[in-house]
């Protein structure tokens, strides 16, 4: 729903205008909005009849309020986000969320900027959702990370005490992630470590599919509720299928075809990357079928191993480059053959991804009145 020409969008909507008239009154078609609907349900796991659902949410529902914080990180989450396609990151400000605070992207600074964190709070008590990207430094009393004269916990306590909900994205947010790898010399936890009396959505990865962050809000709009999310707190719809069950080079880790290096013949010929380091049988995340930048590549694509960045520790898992029998702390026991292996970590995956599956697809199909068809055990 992205326009060619950002000028032509017109002033911003009141807060109090649902996105409906809001999309209205800049042109969007309701073919162009059913459109984006139908997008937002495929990538979110659910059945097409959850895009009529989608849509009226959307339609009724008010922009959003939503405090992004930034703490330790790099700023590649937001970075990500800003390469969003659908909807793009345009889309998201001007159309679908009020973006009143964000350390990066805003124009205000200093006391102004404070002074707009503290309005949205107030005018938005209880609705507002704060996103945040970074860890939270606790050691010597959080010295190693401070905003406006105060720690990342203070700020991050006090922002989100009337929040509606809270979006840890990256996996700095998520699980500590770089700044909290061996020996985390600054005391660095997950925001879920310290909001405990809040709804808290992780999105992990280094850094996360931006659609992955742009979807979950759009179903947060769409809903008003959560997704259905997994034992990490991950939306189930980006991270319940493990990046080895669709990749294109599985059937090449079923033979037991391995690139020894980056530059050998199998490589040449798109085998299996395991045995140069790959984490895809143990990293749940969307990469192989959204990818990245509008969905031109992933990184196995582009002939390098996946690092497993969206799970826990992933900074400590062991060398990127070696394969997950010989790292530190492995998760993948061999046994048979790294052809036994793969037909079993395949085979348990692909069951529990069905199984994550049907789940999604009835709760969608009753959200939107509808019949819903199981795949098949």
């Amino acid at each position: 729903m992205s326009d060619k020409n950002a000028a032509a969008r017109g002033p911003v909507a009141p807060a109090n205008t649902t996105l409906g008239e809001a999309l209205s009154d800049r042109g969007v078609s309701r073919r162009t909005f059913l459109k984006f609907a139908s997008y937002t349900a495929s990538i979110l796991a659910l059945p097409p009849t959850a895009a009529t659902a989608i849509a009226q949410g959307l339609a009724n529902a008010r922009r959003q309020s939503v405090i992004w914080l930034s703490f330790q990180e790099c700023t590649g989450c937001t970075e990500s986000i800003t390469r969003a396609g659908t909807p793009s990151i345009e889309d998201l400000i001007f159309d679908f969320i009020s973006l009143d605070y964000h350390h990066t992207l805003q124009n205000a600074s200093g006391h102004a900027a404070e002074e707009a964190r503290h309005t949205a709070m107030r005018e938005n008590a209880g609705e507002y959702i704060v996103v945040v990207d970074g860890s939270v430094p606790l050691k010597d009393d959080g010295i190693y990370s401070t905003i406006a004269g105060i720690s990342n916990l203070q700020m991050l306590e006090e922002t989100v005490r009337d929040a509606f909900a809270v979006i840890s994205v990256g996996s700095c947010a998520a699980f500590g992630g770089i700044p909290g790898a061996y020996p985390n010399p600054t005391g660095a936890v997950p925001i879920s470590e310290i909001i405990t009396d809040k709804p808290v959505i992780n999105i992990s990865g280094c850094p996360p599919i931006p659609e992955a962050m742009t979807g979950t809000i759009a179903y947060l709009l769409s809903f008003a509720a959560l997704p259905e999310l997994d034992h990490l707190g991950r939306p189930k719809a980006f991270f319940g299928e493990a990046i080895h069950d669709r990749c294109y080079r599985r059937p090449f880790y079923e033979r037991g075809m391995f690139a020894k290096s980056f530059d050998d013949e199998g490589a040449r010929q798109g085998w299996c990357l395991y045995e140069v380091g790959c984490k895809g049988p143990v990293t749940y995340n969307a990469c192989a079928t959204l990818k990245w930048n509008n969905g031109v590549s992933f990184p196995i694509q582009s002939g390098h191993g996946c690092l497993g960045c969206s799970e826990p520790g992933f900074w400590d898992m062991g060398g990127f480059y070696k394969p997950l029998s010989t790292a530190k702390n492995d998760p993948l026991k061999w046994a048979g053959g790294a052809a036994v292996a793969g037909a079993a970590v395949g085979a348990t995956s692909a069951f529990a991804a069905r199984s994550l599956r049907n789940k999604s697809l009835k709760a969608a199909a009753a959200a939107a009145n509808a019949p819903a068809t199981e795949e098949k055990e």
